[in-house]
């Protein structure tokens, strides 16, 4: 998730962070951009043949290993580009607003008035509805895998909607945007931020969640979590709230999300650099020991401004934590929180099914600006995969490889927090390169590297040091810069791992600053035009698929997507010569059906909104291999040419990859789950009304959106994320 350039201006982009100034590959050297401009193309509101709601969104995840159908054909009419503040899907399908911010999850909880003046947020849903997974219940209330119409959603809570400090809706005027913030407010905001799981049922053919369930909770940047793996009790998360460093409080800007093949869930942290300050003189108070390097790659140089000013809130302990400096004269950090930052920035296991047990962050997967994380095929007598991207611009892909072989024992165990801690405390961490010939390389990141151990810039002392300093590892390796690594997804049919790689404005085949040239796995550097203003880099993003190779360190590797607005230059933009019901920019979520095979992409755009809301695509993919190489060829400011060689994925046609759903203003398409008989999906819109100014948080005639209060759900006009469900009117699968 990144703020998109159509919000109202930050003076800082919290969601934008770009600390990888390390002279790592973005390839091998690389080519000369042609502009593209944006022609007259524009998508119609509406069409012969969709079916038109008060607004509605999706993401994507992957589960687990149970055998799943293969796609062949999409099965429902392409839905056309629009910019009502509407949900449109196909023809014959139904999408219903099903948990919607605020919405209360416990007994006695109050009706959400939107309105600014609620409160009670830690047992309400919290904002930016994200990520999301599915857990089966059986009529005894506990888990059942095969269940299709009872079972939880755990659903990410990422960030809130905000212009300059204040979550400006939910306050009944406005809140604050100067400092310090009133404690009233900061509360709010903290309390939104996390996770919620929820108790969801069919009855009489529709579907609802369950207000009063005793299954429902919420964790949120307050909860107490434990420190497992590597990381734990090291010197480095020693704070004033855990001195043994074993504990942190809270989860924060939960975007992607996993499945374990044990049954619980993983939710990924991602821009959680922002929400901490540090002081002006800070490297000086630290004696500008290698920590300086640490916060200064995590996007925290002394002098920085957090994101919502809770820190201002008070003097309680909850309030301070967000001082991310040297205060104290302790020489280990127990007496304030110089180290707070370094318990996030992790993947977090949570037993959805038991709200009684403590979620665990697991350090052994490594500490970066998490989206999801995806399983490979789990097989008996073999260690568990797990891929994961780190979502800023030029970040790494990374792979996590067990200790632990899986047993079939596992899948359905007793206590599933103890077989993560089997599976996800011991294991060896991978970061990628690829290469220009569609091959790859998965390094490994330990002192047994003489490239980590020996690395100049910073002096690695453990593996609990490569855990909580991933990025400065990576580095040291060489691993290869990416467009955003958002989230990823296994196809289930084939075991081939997908990523969608939103976009990155520091392309540019004549760099300078902070810019880097395109490479043979992120080739593309252009110019798109939006309205008179010019989108350089590449804007509109595209998809990459790994096919893991003989041993457990190569891969093979080509090109799936290019996103692109149909109209673009076939040869360096359009280069998947998209159609005008197949065009898309910046995919985000990503998920594989089980139940159907289908994968399905979602968008976070800022670039092609003044032709489309965000979106959400279905495709049946391919393989690896299945197209050819294509060769964009640039010219340079001095006349110089500059060739890109990159392998292709086969052509998409109209059969194998259509728009099925496009949001309404403002909204994100994020997070999607599925029931096991793939008759029902769940989707999340995020952040609809994004665009609404502050100052205009009185008047509804000026927000950019209302929904989903214009769908005739819940109280009051001011925008909400929500999670919606679509099902299929004649009862049979999604998509097909």
């Amino acid at each position: 998730m990144n703020h998109r350039v159509d919000a109202p201006e930050q003076a800082i982009d919290f969601n934008n962070e770009n600390s990888n100034t390390s002279a790592n590959p973005t390839f091998d050297a690389v080519l000369g951009a042609r502009l593209s401009r944006r022609g007259l193309l524009r998508g119609s509101v509406g069409t012969v043949g969709t079916a038109v709601l008060g607004g509605l969104g999706v993401t994507a995840c992957g589960g687990s290993d149970d055998p799943v159908a293969e796609a062949k054909v999409l099965g429902f009419g392409a839905v056309a580009k629009s910019l009502a503040d509407t949900v449109v899907v196909p023809a014959g399908y139904t999408a219903s607003v099903l948990f919607a911010l605020g919405d209360p999850m416990a007994a006695g909880v109050a009706a959400y008035k939107n309105d600014g003046t609620d409160g009670d947020f830690d047992k309400r849903a919290g904002d930016h509805h994200d990520g999301m997974e599915w857990f089966g219940l059986g009529a005894d209330g506990k888990r059942n895998d095969s269940a299709t119409e009872r079972g939880l959603l755990a659903i990410n809570h990422e960030a809130t909607t905000d212009e300059k400090l204040s979550s400006f809706f939910l306050h009944a005027n406005g809140g604050t945007s100067t400092l310090p913030r009133p404690a009233s407010e900061v509360d709010k905001e903290t309390a939104i931020h996390g996770v919620a799981v929820i108790e969801v049922a069919k009855s009489a053919g529709k579907w609802a969640y369950v207000p009063g369930s005793s299954q429902n909770f919420r964790l949120t940047a307050l909860s107490p979590i434990e420190i497992a793996g590597p990381a734990r009790g090291h010197a480095q998360l020693i704070t004033k709230y855990s001195p043994t460093g074993t504990m942190t409080r809270g989860t924060l800007n939960n975007c992607g999300t996993g499945k374990t093949p044990w049954g619980t869930f993983l939710t990924g942290e991602e821009n959680w650099f922002g929400y901490f300050t540090r002081g002006a003189a800070d490297d000086a108070a630290r004696g500008n020991d290698k920590s300086v390097t640490s916060l200064k790659r995590y996007g925290r140089s002394q002098g920085a401004a957090s994101r919502h000013g809770w820190e201002t809130g008070g003097a309680d302990d909850k309030y301070q934590r967000w001082n991310n400096s040297k205060t104290g004269a302790s020489a280990n950090g127990s007496d304030d929180y110089r180290n707070e930052m370094n318990g996030m920035g992790y993947i977090v296991e949570i037993d959805a099914y038991d709200k009684t047990r403590m979620a665990k962050k697991r350090t052994a997967l490594g500490r970066f600006a998490h989206e999801s994380a995806a399983f490979g095929k789990a097989v008996v007598g073999q260690p568990l995969s797990i891929y994961m991207g780190d979502d800023s611009r030029g970040e790494y892909i990374y792979k996590f490889v067990t200790t632990a072989v899986w047993s079939a024992a596992d899948a359905n165990p007793t206590d599933r927090m103890a077989v993560g801690d089997k599976y996800l405390d011991s294991g060896k961490l991978y970061a990628a390169k690829f290469n220009a010939d569609g091959t790859g390389t998965w390094v490994e990141l330990a002192m047994t590297n003489t490239a980590v151990a020996g690395y100049a810039t910073y002096k690695f002392a453990d593996a609990a040091d490569i855990a909580i300093n991933t990025r400065l590892a990576a580095d040291a390796v060489g691993a290869t810069k990416m467009d955003r690594p958002e989230w990823n997804a296994v196809n289930p049919a084939n075991g081939e791992i997908y990523f969608t790689l939103t976009n990155n404005s520091n392309r540019s085949i004549d760099p300078t600053g902070s810019q880097y040239l395109p490479d043979a796995s992120n080739p593309r550097a252009y110019t798109d035009m939006k309205g008179t203003s010019k989108q350089n880099g590449n804007p509109n993003g595209h998809l990459v698929r790994l096919k893991e190779g003989a041993s457990v360190s190569s891969f093979s590797w080509d090109v799936y997507l290019f996103g692109a607005e149909a109209g673009a230059d076939k040869s360096l933009v359009n280069i998947s010569a998209l159609t005008a019901d197949q065009d898309f920019s910046s995919p985000d979520g990503l998920v594989f059906s089980k139940a159907t095979g289908i994968c399905w992409i979602q968008t976070d755009d800022g670039a092609y909104t003044d032709v489309s809301n965000c979106m959400m695509l279905a495709a049946v993919p391919g393989q690896v291999g299945d197209g050819g190489k294509k060769t964009l060829s640039y010219t340079k400011a001095d006349g110089s040419k500059l060739d890109i060689v990159t392998p292709v994925g086969k052509a998409a046609t109209e059969s194998t990859l259509k728009r099925f759903l496009v949001g309404p203003k403002g909204s994100e398409i994020t997070g999607l789950a599925e029931t096991p008989d793939g008759k029902a999906i769940f989707v999340n819109i995020q952040h609809p009304g994004e665009g609404t100014a502050m100052a205009n948080v009185g008047d509804a005639t000026k927000y950019q959106s209302q929904w989903p209060s214009n769908a005739g759900y819940g109280a009051g006009k001011r925008p909400r994320s929500a999670t919606i469900v679509i099902t299929k009117n004649d009862g049979g699968k999604i998509g097909t």
